[in-house]
């Protein structure tokens, strides 16, 4: 198996995105998102009464979660000691892949089960098992798909997006050793048979986690297979991973992000599995973990919390943003260079991996807003997108000479009544007056770089100014 999907694939996004673009393969995969779950999405809301009050109201939840989080995740601690569990601190990935090696090391475990997790992608999880010895295997079946293909995931709830059946049967007849049906439903079969035999040897399961109820101690994980539960109730060790703004305080909030979840993401008044986990097997029950571990991450978040962009933490990892988003739909995930994509990914991606690393990331976007207003939480994505570029070109030597010249003029004239007057006077009487489409289909230098993939509008005949001197007198 090819380890190569572990790392970040740090790179410029336009090129990436012009290579995703000529991929024939990847815009078939892509062809329908829009009609299927992004319509699902719009419909969900549709049918649900007053669903508007309901994503204000888990706004409203996590705003306030957030605002008191140090709290909670104490809370949330006790609660899981209090049950028999152990809670563990990771200040960032490289720590909580050490943690969980060291406690598949201790119970001698060998092989671990996963379910799907994005948490678990974020810190390179199998890359660290898989360099110490063991053995992980991812049971969704999408992640278990690219992981034997050696992809990174594409989408944030439907992981093997970029694949069409196809590609999946040739992934999968590879590992099988013969040619199976093109079929998804064989695919499937085949995966499910494979699997079992690994649920019943695992060591240790791992899991994410959708939310962790800190009065309770529940961990909650929502998934349309039976995996997740598999992995939980199967081997003798449960270990949870979960980003600190998973947290939320009482029990009686869970229904509220259930509602969202599921329609944000896929269009279903409910996931097929909605398991809540309340610490390891007690006596007399006849399955689940013998130990439960929960590793709380920062990785990042504590330093986000307190900046102005603390509102990305809202994210409840539906992947609705990125089924709304016209630039997510025609290159795909793998175009973002990171764990996270879409609209969502560019924002989460610089914060925790640097801004200058991923300059692109804030640019890759028409703010447009439909990832807004897709999004069960209300996260307004574009305004920061918005606040990243203007961070972004803050930065010294970011922007080339000729844009810090362009963007120098403009502002000149824009402060100046006299500079304004004369420009416009001037565009309007030459480009304007000259252009008889109204279009500009190429523009000079490196102004082109728009124009190589759009039309830019030409200045008018006339400004308006010249219209009200004529006109609006009489208006």
């Amino acid at each position: 198996m090819s380890t190569t999907y572990h790392q970040h694939e740090h790179h410029e996004f336009l090129a990436a995105s012009k290579d995703a673009l000529r991929d024939g393969n990847l815009q078939l995969a892509l062809l329908n998102l829009g009609d299927t779950l992004g319509a699902r999405n719009k419909q969900a809301y549709a049918a649900l009464p007053e669903s508007d009050l309901l994503r204000e109201r888990a706004r409203a939840i996590k705003d306030e979660t957030l605002a008191d989080l140090a709290t909670h995740i104490e809370t949330l601690e006790a609660s899981v000691k209090r049950l028999g569990g152990q809670v563990h601190f990771a200040d960032d990935g490289a720590d909580a892949c050490q943690t969980i090696i060291d406690i598949v090391r201790r119970c001698g475990g060998k092989r671990v089960v996963k379910s799907k997790s994005m948490t678990t992608e974020e810190i390179h999880l199998n890359h660290a098992l898989e360099t110490a010895g063991i053995e992980a295997v991812e049971t969704d079946f999408g992640e278990f798909i690219i992981q034997k293909a050696g992809h990174r995931p594409s989408h944030l709830v439907a992981p093997a997006l970029h694949m069409r059946v196809a590609d999946a049967q040739k992934v999968l007849s590879e590992d099988a050793g013969e040619e199976l049906p093109a079929t998804a439903e064989d695919l499937a079969a085949y995966a499910r048979r494979r699997l079992r035999e690994k649920f019943a040897t695992a060591d240790v399961g791992i899991t994410g986690a959708n939310f962790a109820v800190a009065e309770t101690g529940t961990i909650v994980l929502v998934s349309n297979e039976g995996n997740a539960r598999l992995t939980v109730a199967l081997p003798r060790v449960h270990i949870a991973i979960l980003g600190i703004e998973k947290v939320i305080p009482k029990l009686e909030q869970l229904p509220v992000f259930l509602k969202v979840l599921a329609r944000a993401a896929t269009g279903q008044k409910l996931s097929v599995y909605t398991s809540l986990v309340t610490g390891k097997r007690r006596s007399g029950e006849l399955d689940g973990p013998e130990e439960f571990h929960l590793i709380l991450l920062d990785n990042g978040r504590s330093k986000i919390l307190g900046g102005p962009l603390r509102e990305s933490l809202f994210c409840i990892r539906c992947g609705a943003c990125l089924n709304a988003c016209p630039i997510y739909r025609n290159v795909g995930g793998h175009a973002y260079g990171g764990v996270y994509a879409g609209p969502i990914g560019a924002v989460l991606t610089p914060l925790y991996d640097g801004l200058v690393a991923n300059h692109h990331l804030p640019h890759a976007s028409s703010l447009c807003g439909a990832c807004q207003a897709a999004c069960p939480v209300k996260i307004h994505i574009p305004d920061m997108l918005v606040k990243l570029r203007e961070q972004l070109h803050a930065e010294p030597g970011e922007l080339p000479w000729y844009e810090r010249l362009a963007y120098g003029m403009w502002a000149r004239a824009m402060r100046s009544p006299l500079a304004y007057r004369v420009s416009t006077w001037f565009a309007t009487r030459t480009i304007g007056r000259l252009n008889q489409s109204g279009w500009l289909r190429r523009l000079p230098g490196p102004l082109h770089g728009w124009t190589a993939a759009r039309d830019f509008p030409a200045p008018a005949r006339e400004r308006f100014r010249d219209w009200w001197d004529r006109e609006g007198k009489e208006v």
